[in-house]
């Protein structure tokens, strides 16, 4: 198969942590044409979306006492092509957040793929309609009592009726922006002021899961099904768990509750075309479902032996196997076919 990644610059990338060199790596393992581009670098011609591409060669990591390890270089890039994207088996949508103007866009333009070519991962409707935030609250016997709002007044109701609660905006990532809300707090008018932008923006706050002191579990589900968790926890200084916010990970399973959290919502993630996502869950409660760039995998893998990239890129086989009309007519490499030198 030729599989294209939609991704930061690579040069940027961290191939010991990034669930996106995860996946490319599996796939050069399994035989497969890795590509590589960028959102600004995606076009509509012609009523089609096209890419200036660049096939990557890449060093797999190993593992070293515990401890992924990547060779210097880690990565080799071909000359660039401008080719159709169509020309792929599958694209991979996996740009960092936030979902701001220039991600939206390039959505759109993957809108004119034909899926019946080209299976794009996650559905660019999907991700359009499935705020990291918002997309939980559909799920109301999953997730903590909640509400989402602009209004000062009304949210220092919800936090005197609970005690304590936890502020989210609803468009960052990896941590940034939350905030722990407390009854009379002397600072509360101005973290509602700030973090509403003065009422204009609407914020989730959800009542405080006292849970969290024993680590915010991520199960990665593909195509609803879970095939991996692990616990992340708090450094101690900070009271988010995130790694992006310095918390460790650890080892876990997957309880009984949570798999029923995973059936809830599998039906409704197979509709929207959300194949590859990572669900946050507290204390036996839903808390976010990540759509964008989910990441874990290294993690994952790491502590339990797996090899999630693997799985994921055999399920994109399988999926193309059973219905051929996803398949690429012409296998021929992508610079023989429409590709021009850029």
């Amino acid at each position: 198969m030729k599989l294209a990644f939609i991704i930061d610059p690579i040069h940027q990338l961290d191939p010991c942590h990034d669930t996106s060199v995860a996946l490319m790596e599996a796939a050069q393992i399994l035989g497969h044409e890795v590509w590589v581009t960028q959102v600004n670098l995606l076009s509509v011609v012609e009523g089609k979306a096209w890419a200036v591409l660049q096939r990557v060669e890449l060093v797999p990591i190993h593992l070293v006492e515990g401890r992924w390890v990547a060779a210097n270089p880690w990565y080799q890039l071909s000359d660039r092509f401008f080719a159709s994207l169509e020309t792929m088996d599958a694209v991979f949508m996996r740009t960092d957040p936030p979902v701001n103007d220039s991600y939206l866009y390039a959505t759109y333009i993957l809108d004119y793929i034909d899926q019946n070519k080209t299976l794009v991962v996650n559905n660019p409707n999907g991700i359009r309609g499935a705020n990291e935030k918002m997309y939980a609250l559909q799920f109301t016997k999953a997730i903590p009592e909640t509400i989402v709002s602009a209004d000062k007044q009304f949210i220092q109701q919800f936090v005197e009726a609970k005690g304590a609660a936890v502020l989210k905006p609803l468009g960052n990532k990896a941590g940034e922006g939350i905030l722990i809300l407390q009854s009379g707090d002397r600072n509360f008018n101005s973290i509602i002021e700030l973090s509403t932008l003065q009422g204009k923006v609407p914020v989730m706050v959800q009542t405080y899961l006292p849970q969290a002191k024993q680590g915010d579990k991520r199960i990665i589900l593909l195509n609803g099904e879970p095939i991996g968790a692990l616990n992340r926890l708090s450094n101690g200084i900070d009271f988010r768990n995130n790694m992006a916010t310095g918390g460790t990970v650890a080892q876990t399973e997957i309880t009984p509750t949570e798999y029923e959290i995973c059936t809830q919502i599998a039906k409704r993630l197979r509709q929207d075309g959300l194949i590859f996502v990572g669900i946050d869950v507290i204390g036996g409660y839903l808390t976010e479902v990540n759509v964008t760039s989910p990441t874990g995998i290294r993690e994952i893998d790491r502590l339990d032996g797996t090899r999630l990239g693997h799985q994921v890129i055999q399920w994109i086989e399988q999926t193309l196997n059973k219905n051929t009309e996803f398949r690429v007519e012409n296998s021929q490499s992508i610079t023989g076919e429409l590709g021009l030198a850029t």
